[in-house]
C-alpha cells in the first residue's frame, strides 16, 4: 500500500515537527510507504494577496494533476467527522490512497468534489504542520487497526 499526503504548505524542515512526521514514516513501514509532499506555488502566494476565491482555485490548480491514481480524501473542516476505525475502513484494501490538506483559505467545492471522500478531525482549526502530524498518526493508526496491532488499543 502507498500513502500519499499533498498538503499547500511552503517546505521546510522545521525542528518541532519534522521529526515526528518522519518518526510515523518510519514505524508505517511495516504496513504502507507514506510519503508527503508540500506544494507552494508562485500562483498561491499572488492568490493569498487577492481573495479567498483566488486562493482556493490556485490550491485546485496546485493539486489536481495528483488526483489520478489512488482513492483521493481531503480534509475539509465542514466535512463528516470520522474517527480512527472510520479512517482505516477509507483505507482498507487500496492499493493508493492520496490526502489532500489545503492551505490557509481552505477548499473550493469543484476541488472536494473531484475526491472520492473529504472528511474532517473535528471543528478545531489546526495549522497545516500540525494538522499534517495530525493525520500522519490516524494513518499509522489506521493501519495499525487493519493490520490487529496492538498500538490502536
Amino acid at each position: 500500500m502507498k500513502i500519499n499526503i499533498y498538503i499547500i504548505d511552503k517546505k521546510s524542515k522545521d525542528k518541532l515537527y519534522a521529526p515526528l512526521i518522519e518518526h510515523y514514516q518510519k514505524i508505517a513501514k511495516p504496513f504502507a510507504k507514506v510519503e508527503v509532499f508540500e506544494i507552494f506555488t508562485k500562483e498561491i502566494t499572488k492568490a493569498h494577496d487577492i481573495s479567498t476565491e483566488a486562493s482556493q482555485k490556485s490550491y485546485t490548480l496546485a493539486l489536481s494533476k495528483y488526483l489520478a491514481g489512488g482513492f483521493n480524501i481531503a480534509l475539509d473542516p465542514s466535512s463528516r467527522e470520522v474517527d480512527s476505525h472510520e479512517l482505516s475502513d477509507l483505507l482498507k484494501d487500496r492499493g493508493v490512497v492520496n490526502f489532500f490538506i489545503g492551505g490557509a483559505f481552505g477548499f473550493e467545492r469543484g476541488f472536494l468534489t473531484k475526491c472520492e471522500k473529504s472528511i474532517s478531525f473535528g471543528k478545531i482549526t489546526l495549522s497545516h504542520k500540525l494538522a499534517k502530524v495530525v493525520l500522519m498518526e490516524q494513518v499509522f493508526r489506521g493501519l495499525t487497526i487493519l493490520n490487529n496491532h496492538p498500538y490502536h488499543k
